[in-house]
């Protein structure tokens, strides 16, 4: 059996072709409830702009209804594009949520964009100049609205952020570079890092490790790690599976998102295309296989950073078979939901 270890969701509302984004939005919450009853840890919703493949623009509208639709779940963004908004407004937001599901719910930060330049800039209030990169100071400033900590000659020490913020989302810090590792261990904010974005953070998650300073957010060192996994009932059945978000990787990449290609027809374009559907993906880590080779390479993954929670994210053009795949790994992990329903 495998080492103790948390597990749990990242959902990124992916749009199937045929489908729409409120069918994908309808899937989040279906497959939030099957987390739950299968025992996983905590549950993210992504942040991603002006693209036809998912349909997560806004988590914080998620969240609320997802927290509605489960009873044992960690709820939270993973995460919220900072940059975009006022630290205030985010943190106001955030309290409303955890007054309504207290202690349940979480608030992953991120510094990227989550979109292209020209909707990045759609998104400013002021447009009138180019946004500046003070993230490092919109992070203290949120953190400190959250614990109503800003020294008594700061102007914002007279707002009382509302509602009464006695009941706090636990702040995460989310990134794929250095710079987001050493911003968590400053500050003493639990970490996840997103080894789907960056296979090459190891040494990054060693970084944050050896610089932490404990704070009221986290006393010790939490350190999560972000997953690309998809597990089915054989391993070929899951290579195959696999092709359709090998297809939407390339076309990301390539600036060009679109709903999550059929197998059939992920298969066809990729060969077209000079790429074997059945290869992973280049420049990133994906853990594919039978539900016990996926765990393996979870576990793995895990040791590698030394985290204690893994948080996995499966896009696949049909819902049932990513639904499928979060049963095999509850099954393989033995989740204690998965457990006590065996017993």
């Amino acid at each position: 059996m495998p080492r103790p270890l948390r597990l749990s969701v990242l959902d990124q509302s992916p749009v199937s072709a045929g489908k729409t984004g409120a069918d994908a939005l309808r899937n989040t919450i279906a497959l939030a409830r099957l987390a739950d009853e299968l025992g996983y840890h905590r549950y993210w919703v992504a942040e991603h702009h002006g693209g036809g493949m998912v349909a997560g623009p806004s988590p914080e509208a998620l969240i609320g209804p997802i927290a509605a639709a489960t009873r044992n779940l960690r709820v939270g963004s993973g995460g919220v594009m900072l940059p975009h908004y006022s630290p205030l407004k985010v943190a106001e937001t955030f309290g409303v949520l955890s007054a309504l599901y207290p202690g349940r719910i979480d608030l992953g930060l991120g510094r990227a964009s989550g979109t292209d330049p020209l909707t990045a800039f759609a998104l400013q209030r002021d447009r009138r100049d180019r946004a500046p990169d003070d993230f490092r100071e919109q992070l203290a400033e949120l953190l400190a609205h959250l614990g109503g900590r800003f020294p008594t000659d700061h102007p914002f020490s007279r707002i009382q952020s509302l509602p009464d913020m006695a009941q706090r989302p636990e702040p995460w810090l989310l990134g794929s570079s250095r710079q987001s590792a050493i911003w968590a261990a400053e500050l003493g904010l639990p970490y996840a890092f997103a080894d789907f974005i960056n296979p090459a953070g190891a040494s990054i998650a060693q970084s944050y490790v050896e610089r932490f300073q404990g704070s009221e957010h986290a006393a010790s060192v939490q350190l999560a790690v972000g997953a690309w996994a998809l597990a089915a009932d054989t391993e070929e059945e899951a290579q195959r599976l696999a092709s359709s978000a090998r297809l939407a990787f390339r076309r990301l990449r390539r600036g060009e998102p679109a709903p999550i290609a059929s197998v059939e027809d992920a298969m066809r374009i990729l060969r077209d295309e000079g790429r074997d559907p059945l290869a992973p993906s280049r420049g990133r880590r994906e853990i594919v296989g039978t539900a016990d080779q996926v765990r393996d390479g979870i576990v793995a993954l895990a040791d590698e950073y030394g985290a204690s929670e893994v948080i996995v994210v499966t896009i696949t053009h049909d819902d049932d078979a990513r639904r499928r795949s979060y049963e095999l790994l509850a099954g393989a992990f033995a989740l204690p939901a998965v457990a006590q329903r065996a017993a």
